[in-house]
Parts: C-alpha cells; sequence; structure tokens
C-alpha cells in the first residue's frame, strides 16, 4: 500500500486553458494535490473541443485534465471574484494564463489573493512574461520559438525552419518551468509563511535552455547555420540517417568508445579517426541506404554505442523499455501517458476522469461554507454555471 502523494493537502486553483497551464497542473494533480479546474460558462476551455467538431470533450482534454475537479464560475459577474477568494483562502496555489494584467482587472491578481492568503504560490504563464514590449501580443508555441532563437535552429543546412511535432515552449518552457516555480514557492511558504508571486515566460524558458547554441556562440562569435550545430545534425556521429525502406537510425555515438564500436559495426573501421569530420556524412547516409531499417537496428541491438532506430509513435508505445516503465496506460477509453517521475511508495492512480463543466460546484462550494440559497443565488445570478 503506497503513501498518500507528495503533493497530497496542496490546493490549486487551475484558471488556465489549453496550453500549458493544464499540463502544469495535471503534474501537480498526478502527485496527488488537489487540483481545481475553474471555467467560465461561455468559452471554457477551448481544449475541451480542440479538433473535435463535435462539441463533445476532446482526448486532448481528457487527458491533460484527469485527476482534477471541475467548478464553473464567471468572473465577470457580482459575487464570482468573492467565491474565488473564499476558495483562495485555503489554497497554496493559484495558477493562470490570462494576458499580463487581466487577473487583476477581475479582482483575483496577486495583490488580491495575498490579502487573504499571504502564503499563495501565484504563477502567471504566459508567452512573453508579464513586461517587456511583447507583453501583451498574442502568441503560440511557434511564434515563442522563433523568437527564442530556436526554431531558427531546427531543420536541415539549406531548407527551411522545420515545425517540430512537440510543442518545447509549451509543454517544456511553460509546464514545467511553472511546476518548478510552483514547488519551489511552496516549499518556501510552508517554511517562511510567506508566498510569492511566479513570473513565466514561455519564450524565456526555451532561451534558457538554448545550451548548445549558446556554447557555440562564446566559442566562434556567431551561432552555426540551421543544421549545422554539434548536436543538430552537423556532426556524423550525431546524426539521423534514411534506410533504404525509408525508416531512419539514429546516431548519437559521441564518445570515442562508442563511435569505434558504432564503425566496427558498420564494417567501416577505418572511420573511426575521420568521427569530426563533416563530408563524412555523406558516405554513412550512403551506407545506411543500401539496407532496411530494421535490419541495421538487429545489428546493432544489444551494441552499447547508442545506434538505435527512429520509431513512429505507434512502435514506440509497444516497445519492451517503454511498456517495461508502464508509460502507457488505457482509461477513460483512452491511450494515455503514465506520469514520467515514479516515486516510492506512490503507485500512480487515476483518481478522477477530466471533470465535466461545473461538475463539482455544489461540492466545492459547500466545503467552502456556502449555504444552499447563497449557491442559488450565485447561480441565478449568473456567475455560477455548469
Amino acid at each position: 500500500m503506497g503513501r498518500p502523494g507528495p503533493l497530497a493537502g496542496v490546493r490549486v486553483l487551475d484558471l488556465t486553458r489549453l496550453l500549458p497551464g493544464p499540463v502544469a497542473t495535471l503534474h501537480l494533480a498526478d502527485l496527488g494535490a488537489e487540483v481545481i479546474k475553474i471555467e467560465d460558462p461561455q468559452v471554457g476551455d477551448y481544449a475541451r473541443t480542440l479538433g473535435t467538431g463535435k462539441g463533445e470533450d476532446s482526448a486532448y482534454f481528457r487527458m491533460i485534465n484527469r485527476n482534477k475537479l471541475g467548478l464553473c464560475l464567471d468572473l465577470k459577474k457580482p459575487g464570482a471574484a468573492e467565491v474565488f477568494l473564499s476558495l483562495a483562502e485555503t489554497a497554496d496555489v493559484v495558477v493562470e494564463s490570462f494576458r499580463p494584467g487581466v487577473v487583476d482587472k477581475l479582482g483575483i491578481g496577486y495583490a488580491a489573493v495575498s490579502a487573504v492568503n499571504p502564503r499563495i504560490a501565484y504563477c502567471s504563464i504566459s508567452g512573453y512574461g508579464q513586461d517587456g514590449p511583447y507583453k501583451d501580443l498574442a502568441g503560440h508555441d511557434i511564434n515563442y520559438l522563433g523568437y527564442a532563437g530556436v526554431l531558427g535552429q531546427i531543420g536541415h543546412d539549406g531548407g527551411p525552419p522545420a515545425i517540430p511535432n512537440f510543442q518545447i515552449a509549451d509543454l517544456l518552457g511553460g509546464a514545467l518551468t511553472a511546476a518548478m516555480g510552483i514547488l519551489a514557492a511552496v516549499i518556501d511558504a510552508r517554511t517562511s509563511g510567506q508566498g510569492r508571486y511566479i513570473d513565466v515566460s514561455m519564450t524565456d524558458s526555451v532561451l534558457a535552455h538554448t545550451y548548445f547554441a549558446m556554447l557555440r556562440l562564446n566559442d566562434a562569435g556567431s551561432s552555426a547555420p540551421r543544421g549545422g550545430d554539434l548536436l543538430s545534425g552537423g556532426l556524423p556521429c550525431y546524426a539521423t540517417y534514411r534506410c533504404a525502406d525509408g525508416g531512419y537510425m539514429a546516431v548519437g555515438a559521441l564518445e570515442g568508445k562508442f563511435w569505434a564500436t558504432a564503425c566496427g559495426v558498420l564494417g567501416r573501421p577505418a572511420w573511426v579517426a575521420r568521427q569530426w569530420e563533416p563530408t563524412l556524412r555523406a558516405e554513412m547516409a550512403a551506407l545506411f541506404a543500401t539496407r532496411p531499417r530494421d535490419e541495421w537496428a538487429a545489428d546493432f541491438s544489444g551494441v552499447d554505442c547508442c545506434v538505435t532506430p527512429v520509431l513512429s509513435l505507434e512502435d514506440s508505445l509497444i516497445d519492451p523499455q517503454i511498456t517495461a516503465r508502464g508509460m502507457v496506460l488505457k482509461a477513460d477509453g483512452l491511450t494515455q501517458f503514465a506520469p514520467p517521475l515514479k516515486m516510492s511508495e506512490h503507485p500512480f492512480e487515476i483518481r478522477c476522469p477530466a471533470p465535466a463543466v461545473g461538475e463539482h460546484n455544489q461540492t466545492l462550494l459547500e466545503a467552502a461554507g456556502y449555504t444552499p440559497d447563497e449557491i442559488a443565488a450565485l447561480r441565478a445570478s449568473g456567475a455560477l454555471g455548469g
């Protein structure tokens, strides 16, 4: 029997939509926090119908909002801000992703919340941050990657920037950076009694992790052309190669011992001395193109040299390593990811599926001390939807 989740007893008020906020709070919910997803009655979370065209909750919404409770609250209606602040009195965390200044206009900004709960960790996630000339601009992952100098580095030499099928700025920049800041502030509040305001810019979060591009800039005085840096395709020992059947192999043999082993498997011992020669890439490409991917993968299977097949998502989900780690599960009629963290005495479970709009209005407000008559009045005024 496992212990309660490491964040059991932590209450999170989640005002975010789409990306990245709901993913940040998903990680907190999966670790045991009580996450209350707050949506307005008009639009709610755009992710509910993302890509469905049917007016029903999308698979995406259901995946990233499991283990959360649902409250429908129109913060523009009289009395709604007071409801939010009453919930915030006993919360540990508030997460919001409006444009800068919106929560203050609604009466639920950091100053208002910290006045009723000085221990609050209040996290604002935005594309460009709470200040600077771009703070009020709209944007998406592709825009933040563009401004951070990351998008311009992705792709092949001479080709256009490649758009990754992985929202780097949203998921790693916004979601994980936010989760890190939130947890730091919660720990600090438990020892100091004082909360903190956490300003997360997705652009900043991506920029701050472009270490190899910055390494090249420091060493050479300029960044490398697209597809030409150390880990973006400039080295023959760290690149992808197309095989005879259209599949690909990923070669990551940076260390000398791995490279020598890889050259042995390839039957090209003379290549060991040419590890850093960019011209070797064409010769390696020609060799890999002579056989199907799975034949190459079989040759390298069990060989310790960082040469592996490039899998499709379907193949990845049934890969023995992924399945051994329990990273894929079936729940709510969907194939879902398990959390990427494995913690002792904390067996992961989906405690509840993603909430319907306002599903837990009555329960949450009664727990906050509202009487049935007061709840009915809020519903009649339009402040409470669902």
